[in-house]
């Protein structure tokens, strides 16, 4: 069955914290927890999910600052979803809507063992940054 990808496309609290979970090997959250569609809809330029019939297989945020800048944030892919091209689809998906939007730089940031994604199979360049835990 072919997956689809929408832009802002329809999601319940569930799925995205079922998949965060799956994704970041972590615990589900509840919906008190994490109010993804509360969010998303406060804060991101949009999102992208990506759904194989009804299953939520993959999703994007795409927050940003209202100009010309927007940001990954959480990239996720359903374990049985991976190798098959979603993750990169995703990243093209939310390239194409921070375009739209007037955006001129996607920022993202990750862990060193998702260079190969990011500055490979998206097509990200290299810069500097900095990260300031603050827990």
């Amino acid at each position: 069955m072919a997956i689809v990808y929408e832009w802002r496309g329809l999601f319940t609290n569930h799925e995205v914290n079922a998949l965060h979970a799956e994704a970041f090997n972590t615990r589900v959250y509840s919906d008190a927890e994490w109010n993804w569609v509360e969010l998303v809809h406060r804060h991101s330029l949009g999102w992208v999910v990506a759904r194989q019939g009804q299953q939520l297989v993959g999703f994007v945020n795409v927050v940003w600052d209202g100009l010309v800048h927007a940001w990954l944030q959480d990239t996720m892919v359903a374990a049985d979803a991976r190798g098959q091209g979603v993750g990169t689809k995703l990243v093209a998906r939310a390239r194409d809507g921070a375009t739209a939007a007037g955006c001129e730089y996607l920022h993202v940031d990750f862990g060193y063992h998702l260079r190969p994604f990011y500055l490979g199979a998206c097509g990200f360049t290299p810069v500097n940054a900095g990260l300031l835990p603050l827990q």
